[in-house]
């Protein structure tokens, strides 16, 4: 949480209140390697962070302004009896002949309009085109791009974007990743410091301390809101790095080998090919494929979705995938505010008998917490309470570190005529913790960097520019003798 470590020039007061349980304590010894990588973690991963945090808030707030960009889309005044949902997508058809029909949401209002996603040569590949139709009407509201499971519009789709790799494809996706990567351990890194100080007050911990000024007042308003935060901040790193490339497909692995992967339903009909598709779609997924139509006897949606209903689907969010050749209607539930409506069933386009149910609660445990995990970093699982919180910890973890580089330019040796920040705690560090905690230690950082490989790589670039640095204050000391 802190970017700022100590370093010589202290004030006495100061001196005692980061004196923690002794001289010869474990502690005592971890404490300035803690705050070493505390240090050049906070110093040298900040402004990756602080992108990632703010992106992370403009989305959080993005669910609510698409409400209000896209209110005529969205909205639709209440008539007295919606119409059937064939002659909605007939309606979308018409108005759109040159895209191929792939899913179906209709409105979970009375006030909502009906998306009608269709496959189009004119949206970008992994995206929809959403056409909105009036459910008592059939009249057509208009047609905008959809991204993902969530059925993020333009405006949020181009901040989510931006929050996952800035607009720059895979290699923009790097800097999400060691942003992830390094959240939890500084977050937690800081929260040790934090509790591990000797304070006056108990109020101290919590609250930030009346009456301190200067580096003081800064350092306590960072250390007790991180206190505050750091839950929120752990989460998100776990959460962020399920689906980062490098991180997440160990994770992924981890997770199959566990029993923990999530299960498919499968819509594929007897004789037929295809698959009904399924599982972790990533951060918000894909909106569906350019699938191929289905021919054959087919029932129609109305009739797929009575079946549905019939066989125990009840919840109001709904998507309906089309049949494609070999494969049957998928009818999945998509309410993820608590409590959970994630049932799925597959229907068999010819008979519109059931052939496949899925029900949440047969999820592995692992596989639904991975999936609430997911679903409330996107800002779904709780709705406008989650987005909230997800806006509350973003603007915390800015705060922070403004904060953070506050007390690093506060502790700059004034009297320097060249520019120059706080200095980290002395080196060598690490010579002072005992070898059966070090030894230990060492082997939990290098598996730690195995297996989130970003967090690996960046942490030997640290240790190399450390000792670059070394290099050269050793230098510049021998000349000046």
């Amino acid at each position: 949480m802190a970017i700022d470590a100590p370093a010589e020039g202290r004030t006495e007061t100061e001196q005692q209140d980061t004196a923690a349980g002794g001289s010869t304590s474990v502690w005592s010894a971890l404490r300035p390697l803690a705050l070493r990588i505390h240090f050049y973690a906070g110093l040298l991963v900040g402004p990756l962070l602080l992108i990632a945090a703010a992106s992370g808030l403009l989305y959080a707030l993005s669910f609510q302004a698409e409400k209000i960009v896209y209110r005529h889309e969205l909205q639709v005044p209440v008539g007295d009896r919606a119409l059937p949902l064939s002659e909605q997508v007939k309606a979308a058809k018409e108005a759109r002949p040159d895209g191929t029909v792939t899913a179906v949401w209709p409105g979970a209002e009375d006030d909502a309009s009906t998306r009608v996603l269709m496959s189009s040569p004119k949206v970008e590949e992994g995206k929809s085109l959403a056409v909105f139709v009036d459910p008592y009407t059939a009249e057509i509201r208009g047609s905008l791009p959809s991204y993902g499971s969530s059925g993020a519009l333009p405006l949020r789709t181009w901040l989510d974007e931006l929050h996952r790799d800035l607009h720059l494809g895979d290699l923009g996706r790097n800097y999400s990743e060691i942003a992830a990567s390094w959240l939890w351990v500084v977050a937690l890194g800081g929260l040790l410091l934090w509790l591990g100080r000797r304070r006056r007050t108990k109020r101290a911990l919590l609250l930030p301390e009346r009456g301190a000024k200067g580096r003081r007042k800064t350092l306590s308003w960072h250390g007790s809101v991180g206190l505050w935060a750091v839950v929120g901040l752990v989460l998100l790193s776990a959460t962020g790095l399920t689906w980062s490339r490098y991180a997440g497909e160990n994770i992924g692995k981890v997770q199959d080998q566990l029993g923990g992967a999530s299960p498919a339903i499968s819509a594929t009909i007897e004789g037929g090919s295809g698959d009904g598709g399924g599982g972790h779609e990533g951060h918000e997924g894909h909106g569906g494929g350019d699938a191929a139509a289905h021919r054959g006897a087919d029932v129609g949606i109305d009739h797929a979705l009575e079946s549905a209903r019939a066989s125990g689907i009840r919840g109001d969010k709904l998507a309906i995938t089309l049949p494609s050749e070999g494969t049957g209607y998928v009818i999945k539930e998509t309410d993820a505010t608590y409590p959970l409506h994630l049932d799925s069933v597959a229907v068999d386009p010819a008979s519109g008998t059931v052939i496949d149910r899925l029900q949440f609660s047969d999820y592995p445990l692992l596989a639904k917490l991975t999936r609430v995990g997911i679903d409330a970093h996107m800002g779904v699982f709780l709705g406008l309470a989650n987005q909230l919180a997800l806006a509350a910890v973003a603007l915390a973890l800015i705060l922070l570190i403004v904060w953070g580089y506050r007390m690093w330019w506060l502790r700059r040796p004034t009297k320097a005529r060249t520019f120059t920040g706080g200095r980290p705690i002395p080196r060598g560090a690490w010579r002072r913790v005992p070898a059966t905690v070090l030894l230990p230690l060492a082997a939990a950082t290098v598996f730690i960097g195995w297996f989130v490989p970003l967090l690996g790589i960046t942490l030997l670039v640290f240790v190399a520019l450390d000792l670059a640095l070394g290099a050269v204050a050793k230098f510049r000391a021998a000349r000046s003798q």
